[in-house]
This record gives C-alpha cells, structure tokens and sequence, in this order.
C-alpha cells in the first residue's frame, strides 16, 4: 500500500435534496465561541456565507463526495463553497495544500468545514500515521481558522468498518482516539461545531456504516446518497440554518 492511499468509488452518488427522516443530528457547539455579528441587514436578518471545505474522496466530488455539501446549497441558495476536497489525500497532504489554497486566498471565507483522517487510520504503518500526527495537522487547520475569525466546523471520522481489507482493532482503536479529541475541541473553543458523523452513519456497530448508506459504493468507507443528505441536515442545523 502506497503512502498515498488509493480511494475508489463505483459510481456516482447523487446529491438528495429533500430533507431526510432521520435522527436527531448529534451536535456539539463550542461554548467559548463568539457568535457570528449581525449581518447587513440588520437583527435577525439571514445571512451570506462563505465556506471553505477542506477533505478527502468523502468531500471531493470527482470521487463522487461532496453530497453534503450539495445539501447546503439547496437550503441556502446563496451560499458560496469552494470545495478543496482531494481523493486518496492523508491530512497532513490536505493541511499543505490549505496553505495554499485557503490560507493563501484573498477570499474573506466565514467557515471552514474539515473532514478527514480515514486515509491516515489506514496508513499507519506505510505512511507511519499516528493519532497524534493526526490531531496536530487537524488542530493546525483548526487554529488558522480561529485566529482568522473563521468559524470552525469539525467533522469527526466516518464509520469505515466495513472496509474490511485494512480494518482492524488497532486501527479501530486509533479511530476512536481520533474522533474523541475531535469532539473534544469543541468543548475546549478550539472548533465552533463538532458534526458527529462517526455517530450519525453508523447503525447498531459503531464501527460500521448503516446498511442503506453502503449503496452504490458498497465498499464499507463510502457512504451513498442518503448518508450525505442527514450529514449535510446535520451541518446546516450546526452553522448555516440561519442563512440567506
């Protein structure tokens, strides 16, 4: 296995855009962070976004990602998303290239959304991928969005028990690790919102994505249709429910 992992998908998953019967979305706001100003318009008037998204094949819509973040646009027409999202990238590649894509923007973004570690998890023991090495790259990300008056939305790890080729109880272990710190940092102020996706997609074993959100894929990491459109639900009640 390379360092890079590869992310395969089978077939393209078509954004939903009616709001799904679902559980509560699990949802963890930070309590030291400041609330977003008022807009132009005045108290209580919708506001105009710009996000940033930042992951891996689940966000990048060349490997047919992204379904949550087609949510959003369906319940905030204006709202503007530049989606960095990368297939097969670790996030230490996806912290480089937010250097240069976000960092380095003259784009004034009002969230950052991040969603990855997967790829890390499985690359333990060829890229030498830690939950520590993990948590630092998140957390750099994380930190430049505070520091900039971002609002940080954090995704923690997806279900990917069902990839059973490189699943197993280390790497289990180390997802649980990650996805802890992740929700975590809400509590601490170091995010605005946690959108637990490891809890949302995940059906009676934790470990493992629901059976209606394995098709088309049915690879056990990529999640179909019906798994973006409740974590996209869950991102617009988080930060964007009150938007233009």
């Amino acid at each position: 296995m390379s360092e890079k992992p590869d992310s395969t998908a089978s077939a393209s998953a078509t954004p939903p855009t009616a709001a799904p019967s679902a559980p509560q979305p699990l949802l963890l706001d930070s309590a030291a962070a400041p609330s977003p100003g008022p807009s132009p318009g005045g108290a209580g008037a919708p506001h105009h976004y710009v996000v940033a998204a930042v992951g891996d094949s689940l966000t990048d819509p060349r490997s047919h990602g992204g379904g949550f973040l087609e949510y959003l646009r369906t319940r905030c027409p204006t709202i503007e998303i530049d989606n960095f999202g990368k297939g097969a990238t670790m996030v230490n590649q996806m912290r480089r290239s937010f250097e240069k894509q976000v960092v380095a923007s003259p784009k004034h973004y009002t969230h950052l959304v991040v969603f990855g570690g997967v790829n890390d998890l499985y690359s333990d023991l060829t890229a030498f991928r830690t939950p520590a090495k993990i948590e630092a790259d998140l957390g750099d990300m994380y930190s430049w969005g505070k520091a900039n008056g971002v609002r940080v939305v954090a995704l923690t790890v997806a279900p990917w028990g069902g990839f059973t080729r490189y699943f197993n109880p280390s790497r289990a272990e180390a997802t649980h690790a990650v996805n802890a710190w992740i929700r975590q940092q809400a509590s601490v102020g170091k995010v605005d919102h946690v959108v637990d996706a490891y809890a949302l997609l995940s059906c009676g074993d934790p470990d493992s994505l629901c059976d209606r959100f394995f098709e088309p894929f049915r690879d056990g990491i990529h999640f179909g249709p019906q798994g973006h459109q409740i974590l996209g639900q869950a991102l617009y009640l988080a930060a964007f429910s009150d938007c233009e």
